[in-house]
Formats: structure tokens, sequence, C-alpha cells
């Protein structure tokens, strides 16, 4: 089915579209706008993840937060057509207003409380220590631009270091995890309470530790977030959680140790392979981060597996 044979059967074949800026997945999206009305315009490979994206909005409505709903899905063609949650991203009003940071990162920050104390999403695949470990070794496959690759013989102590540390977290309960949870999938709606945080791209949702989302928001590859105000949500998480702090911190390093090197992998991957170069302005804060979450003590395996590779790209 072509775009317009779908748009015609949702009844926006007359719409004005206009393609919007993408991300690092090869999604396309578009504005649709008729007379009053605005719609977006999803198109995805055809690999189960607009299905996906469907499955985890409802979930998210269900459960009293504010996705976006459904208009027309094509899912076996990879289209679909959504909610429009407008154009005030989070990212974007913090960095414009840098005095109303605080308030947005709380709103984000209370989402992730809320989905703490509801049950997660049935299906969803589990984030645990092996897929952790598997998804930190696309660093041994591609290398960043004038940096060598880690040297393969640290894939194994790498791995088993990854899984032994994130042992004591697999046993705990999951939440339902959006992945890619940071400010430029945050839309400021016109809503109160949490619904006032419009949720976008979780169509690769997991099963995970409650720390994964929260150090994605504050450790926000593309912007840099005050460390003060990622001090205070994280206080504001454990607070109303009732978390082991010193549990949280340790899961929290972890969680941010392999998220940095799933982005630094994907970077360089989208630098060499895709030609997306942009990318790779953002890797000093990610490695950064990086350095930061393996001085916990609770990594010191995982940070002497990598500490060969870092003193050779530093």
């Amino acid at each position: 089915m072509s775009v317009t044979e779908f748009l015609t059967l949702a009844g926006w074949q007359n719409a004005q579209i206009s393609p919007m800026t993408g991300d690092a997945s090869a999604r396309q999206y578009s504005r649709l706008q008729r007379k009053q009305e605005t719609a977006i315009l999803m198109q995805a490979p055809q690999d189960g993840s607009t299905s996906a994206f469907a499955r985890v909005a409802r979930y998210l409505r269900q459960s009293g937060l504010a996705a976006p709903q459904i208009f027309a899905a094509q899912p076996d063609q990879g289209l679909l057509l959504t909610e429009d949650f407008g154009a005030y991203r989070f990212a974007d009003i913090a960095d414009q207003a840098p005095d109303r940071a605080t308030s947005l990162y709380a709103l984000a920050t209370d989402v992730l409380i809320h989905l703490s104390r509801i049950p997660a999403m049935d299906g969803l695949q589990p984030y645990d220590g092996k897929t952790m470990a598997a998804q930190a070794e696309l660093i041994f496959e591609w290398a960043l631009p004038a940096k060598p690759l880690p040297d393969l013989r640290l894939a194994k102590p790498l791995n088993n270091a990854l899984r032994q540390a994130a042992r004591p977290f697999d046993r705990m309960p999951r939440v339902t995890m959006l992945r890619d949870y940071h400010a430029e999938n945050l839309m400021l709606r016109d809503a109160a309470g949490i619904q006032a945080a419009g949720l976008l791209d979780f169509q690769d949702a997991m099963a995970a530790h409650p720390a994964y989302d929260l150090v994605s928001l504050l450790q926000d590859a593309r912007r840099d977030v005050d460390p003060a105000i990622e001090q205070e949500m994280t206080f504001r998480y454990m607070a109303e959680t009732d978390c082991d702090s010193t549990d949280f911190y340790a899961a929290y390093a972890l969680y941010g140790t392999s998220r940095a090197l799933r982005i630094l992998g994907i970077f360089a991957r989208l630098a060499a392979r895709d030609g997306k170069t942009r990318y790779l302005d953002f890797v000093p804060r990610v490695r950064a981060n990086l350095e930061r979450n393996l001085s916990h003590p609770h990594l010191s395996e995982v940070a002497r597996c990598l500490t060969p590779w870092l003193e050779a790209t530093a």
C-alpha cells in the first residue's frame, strides 16, 4: 500500500504534508494539516516497530499517561497516523528558558514515578544482564573516526563483568522501560499533572530496572543536564518510590554505563555506515558520562575491562 492510498483510506488525502526532522533510526515523520487539524505520519521499516508503537501507546494511555492516539494503522506496511502533540519539546523549552528546566525535568521524573507504581506492560522482553552485555558489544564492531576499536580480547571479560554487575538487579521487580526517554522525546501539552508530558518514541520498550529510564533522562546524550537537576531528580525519584539509595545508585551507574556503551557504538555505526556524522558531536558528553559512571565501586570490574580502550581513545 502506498502512502497516498493509506492517507486516502484514513480520510487525510487532501492534507498538506510537511516533512519533519528525523531521528537516528530509519523512521521518517511528516506533519499533516487539514484546516485546523493536524496529525503525524510515521513511515517505518516493516520490522514490527509500528505494531509495537501502537501496543505500547495503548498501554500508556490506559495507564493514565499521554501517548498519541492512533488514528489509522497499516503495520505490515510500516505506516501509522497518530495524534500530533505539537512542537513544544522539553529540550527546546529548557534551552530557550533555562529557568523552566527544573520544572520540566520534575514532570518527566513524575512520569517515571507513575510507571514504577503500576504493573509493567505484559509481553515485554526483559532488559537483563545478558541483553545489556550483548548490546554493549556494538563498540567492538564500529570505531569512532580516528579511534581504534576495543581489543576483541576484552569482549568476553566485559560481557562477564556486565552480567555479573547486573545479577542483583535482574532479580528485582521490573517496570516498563521506554528506553529512549529524554528531553527531545517529551512534548509539553496543555494538560494537568503527568498528562502534560506527551510521550514519543517508545516502540522499543522493554521490562527493566527503573533506573534505566531515569539515567536516560538525566544523562542525556544530546544535551547537558545541570548536575544540580540530575541530583534533585534522582533524590525526587528515590523519595517517592522508597527505594534503597545504595542499590539505586549502583543500578543508576550500571545502566548509565550500559546505555553509554550502546550509544557510542550506535554513533560510530551511524557515522561509518550511514554517513550521519552529526551524532559525533555528542560523543564527548557520552564518554564523560561513561567515565563518571565507571567510578562507582559496583562497576570496578567493568571499569578494569574498559580502561585499556578508554586510555587508547583518550
